[in-house]
């Protein structure tokens, strides 16, 4: 058999986030499937170098080169999965729809979330294999403390390119800013938003913590990515190394979500020793947010498979 080349290239920031996905997955193959696939493990100004010719390429290249077979695997957000390929994908972002790290595993491992992944796969050229956490459950970095519904009147926000991201923020009265992600910071800086949606790991991976003061945290939502492959390179595979590569995608991706959860206790810790406050929603204010974001199951219902929340719902 012809040893096969995968070119995994890290397209987000904080880059240690998804290089630990990508080496986790790299060392079972090497175990499982030794000398049968070489990996290079790239960020996207490496591979610009080593495979473009010195153009530059962003994270918003990504999915058409591996839709082009230029590159064979990677890890994109859900919410980017959805807003190109897979509306579906977007349901995984509704407010409060996970009761805890637990559903959130029983349906990202179990038939609804590898429904969702063969949905992806049957309408791209690009196979979801697992889903990661990309940090876990959203909190909110600001210069604003946020302990109550009422906090968040006229407060702008960042939030990611989805309406129920932005619906999520204008049901408690906030004005949503749709920028990127790694963009937080200069929005703060300009007054364009006085914090916004990120994720644990990412406070200090992202140096928020130079910007913001607060870590508003009510786990309204998860974060959520997923490993794909190109589906071509994945069809020249035999269906032994493609069990293989199965297996190792879904382990490195249930490690990287225990990572996630254990980054969170990090990171409080490290906020505590900076005096940066970690503001922890009451219940009864969380359940007045989650009740004022309950209207939006029946907005969104028709975005969706018939029955798709109900089910994430009922796992």
């Amino acid at each position: 058999m012809q040893k096969k080349t995968v070119r995994w290239v890290l397209a987000h920031e904080p880059i240690e986030l998804f290089l630990r996905a990508a080496r986790h997955f790299k060392a079972e193959l090497e175990r499982t499937a030794p000398d049968q696939i070489d990996f290079d493990i790239l960020t996207l100004s490496e591979y610009s170098e080593k495979y473009n010719n010195g153009k530059p390429v962003t994270k918003h290249d990504l999915l058409d080169l591996m839709e082009a077979g230029e590159i064979e695997m990677s890890q994109m957000y859900t919410s980017t999965l959805g807003r190109k390929h897979s509306r579906d994908m977007w349901a995984l972002d509704m407010p409060f729809l996970f009761r805890d790290h637990d559903h959130a595993k029983k349906v990202l491992e179990g038939d609804i979330g590898q429904g969702l992944l063969n949905d992806l796969s049957d309408k791209t050229n690009v196979k979801g294999l697992a889903f990661t956490y990309s940090g876990g459950f959203r909190m909110i970095p600001a210069n604003v403390a946020l302990r109550k519904i009422e906090d968040f009147q006229g407060v702008p926000l960042r939030c990611n390119k989805s309406p129920i991201a932005t619906e999520t923020l204008l049901a408690v009265g906030a004005e949503p800013v749709e920028i990127e992600l790694e963009e937080i910071n200069e929005g703060v800086q300009s007054g364009i938003v006085v914090g916004g949606e990120s994720t644990y790991p990412r406070f200090y991976g992202l140096e928020q913590n130079k910007h913001m003061s607060f870590i508003n945290d009510a786990e309204h939502s998860l974060f959520l990515t997923s490993i794909i492959i190109n589906k071509d390179f994945w069809n020249s595979l035999d269906a032994d190394l493609q069990a293989k590569v199965q297996d190792a995608s879904f382990n490195a991706a249930r490690q990287e979500r225990v990572w996630s959860v254990e980054d969170i206790d990090i990171v409080k810790n490290r906020a505590a020793n900076d005096t940066i406050e970690v503001v922890t929603m009451a219940t009864e204010e969380r359940n007045r947010w989650k009740e004022a974001t309950a209207h939006l199951y029946g907005k969104f219902e028709d975005m969706f498979k018939p029955g798709l929340l109900d089910a994430i719902k009922a796992a």
